[in-house]
């Protein structure tokens, strides 16, 4: 395999688009609704629950986009994204 092929492997998808950068899912969508109203709502139990779905969100994205992302680069930062959540909540 050479340079070439594995940089198309990694920006591009099974029909051959460019896929770096596309619409917004639905986690991803929760996870910013989410992030933006823990930021405006201070009361401890709502800002603790918004922040904590907010990650459920977002590791729901990551698991999507390792399991069934269009491309390489896109499956390699779901699971960047994956792994830095578990990190995190184990620290």
């Amino acid at each position: 395999m050479n340079i070439q092929h594995l940089i198309n492997k990694c920006i591009r998808d099974k029909n051959n688009r460019i896929v770096i950068w596309q619409r917004p899912n639905l986690p991803i969508i929760g996870w910013a609704v989410c992030a933006i109203a823990a930021h405006i709502f201070h009361t401890a139990n709502l800002h603790t629950g918004l922040a904590s779905l907010g990650t459920a969100f977002l590791f729901a994205w990551a698991y999507l986009e390792l399991t069934q992302g269009a491309s390489y680069l896109r499956r390699l930062l779901g699971l960047i994204v994956g792994v830095t959540i578990v990190v995190h909540f184990f620290s």
